[in-house]
């Protein structure tokens, strides 16, 4: 089973992350890596677009249509197809991911770590403040790759959407935020790639200039999406619906009934 690592930078649009992330762009020059602009679903909104990304699904058809429906996951999702499979499967996220696919209401002192885990995630960190620190955050994964090799980890930091949502899509903090999950990128990506996992780097939906985001909007809705370690045919179509069975195919796995990617994916 081949072993991928699905990085979400939550409210990351796309103008912001072609223009900060300095050492994704350095890969994409250099060849070594792909960018393309998506187009997320609607709303453009957290809760629903995790589960989007995690099922293949759009929100009008899983039901999460807004950060308020607070519930378990209903149906196939991208942890369930790797376990199931017999891989392990990791996150270090927010928790979110946690109700969506561990346990639900989340409770900080119970659900905070889990090791050993019997349902769709394996292991796990989860907090719950916008401003955990990212870098808190990346070491968290690292933690998890370090000692527990999963298959397949989700890691998902929350600083950018934070700084968007205190000072504007088109403010000094955003960009900064951003560059600042560049930086972190740059120290962690490399030695991923050299343990053997391919790496995409996204993000949920973008960010108004007014702070928030949930319409359709390019600001709100345009995402970058990286790839690292394979490319995908530039002129394949690639929805965000499509990102959960494009790791099922780089894994080898089945996706079950979650929309297959079709096009041809080259191994760098």
């Amino acid at each position: 089973m081949n072993k991928v690592i699905l990085i979400v930078l939550d409210g990351l649009r796309y103008d912001v992350a072609r223009s900060c992330l300095g050492y994704m762009e350095g890969l994409v020059a250099a060849g070594r890596a792909d960018v393309r602009k998506l187009t997320c679903e609607l709303p453009a909104m957290s809760r629903p677009l995790y589960e989007t990304l995690l099922t293949g699904r759009k929100p009008v058809d899983h039901g999460v249509v807004s950060n308020g429906v607070v519930r378990r996951s209903i149906g196939n999702n991208l942890f369930a197809r790797v376990r199931a499979q017999g891989g392990v499967t990791a996150a270090a996220a927010y928790h979110w991911v946690s109700e969506l696919y561990v346990s639900c209401p989340f409770d900080r002192y119970r659900d905070r770590i889990l090791v050993d885990g019997t349902g769709d995630i394996t292991h796990g960190v989860f907090y719950w403040d916008d401003a955990y620190p990212d870098n808190h955050l990346f070491a968290d994964a690292e933690w998890l790759i370090r000692s527990k090799s999963p298959d397949f980890l989700l890691l998902h930091p929350m600083n950018v959407d934070d700084a968007g949502h205190k000072h504007g899509g088109g403010s000094i903090g955003y960009r900064n935020a951003a560059r600042m999950q560049g930086d972190l990128l740059a120290r962690h990506v490399p030695a991923w790639v050299e343990a053997g996992y391919s790496v995409i780097v996204t993000a949920d939906h973008g960010m108004g200039d007014d702070g928030n985001h949930a319409g359709p909007t390019p600001e709100e809705t345009e995402v970058p999406f990286y790839t690292v370690g394979f490319r995908i045919e530039k002129a394949a179509l690639l929805q965000q619906i499509q990102i959960a069975g494009l790791v099922c195919r780089l894994m080898d796995i089945d996706p079950g009934d979650m929309p297959a990617f079709g096009g041809t994916v080259e191994r760098l």
